[in-house]
């Protein structure tokens, strides 16, 4: 069985910059397990794992347009203290959900002066190439449940 448009795929990944930094690793968790061809992970990583089977092993270096896309300097602002009503302790590295240019997402505060505080709304890899050390552990034929809601159920899922 090969990967292709809605199989429940389960990889081990590692995860790694060009500085050659461990980034994030699924080696010593359990595999990732993401429904195929729905857009469940970056676009650069589900392309190669395009046509692959149960034992492959492969490395792929993904430019950021193909990982988390590129850093888009409007995504960073300034915005009023005040913004942030009700809360009162505003530190940077700190995350909120909120409506950023294309709907709904995370904005990070990176800087904090006085009654101003600058939030960036890129993705904290936005413009930054990465490589994966991947292997693909199990193939399955998605349930139709999960075609349905367009990813993976079992463990992790609550609905």
């Amino acid at each position: 069985m090969q990967v292709a448009d809605n199989m429940a795929v389960s990889i081990h990944y590692t995860l790694i910059n060009d500085e050659g930094e461990v980034l994030d690793s699924s080696q010593d968790d359990e595999a990732l397990v993401y429904l195929h061809g729905e857009g469940n992970i970056i676009s650069g990583l589900e392309q190669a794992l395009n046509g692959k089977a149960v034992g492959d092993k492969f490395n792929v270096r993904l430019d950021a347009k193909d990982a988390y896309g590129e850093f888009i300097e409007e995504r960073v602002q300034v915005i009023p203290r005040a913004m942030f009503e009700g809360i009162d302790e505003l530190e940077v590295g700190m995350q909120f959900q909120a409506d950023v240019s294309d709907g709904p997402g995370i904005v990070t505060i990176i800087k904090i002066e006085g009654d101003e505080v600058t939030i960036d709304g890129n993705h904290p890899l936005a413009g930054v190439p990465l490589t994966f050390d991947v292997e693909v552990v199990a193939i399955r034929a998605a349930t139709e449940e999960e075609l349905e809601h367009g990813h993976i159920h079992g463990a992790g899922c609550h609905h």
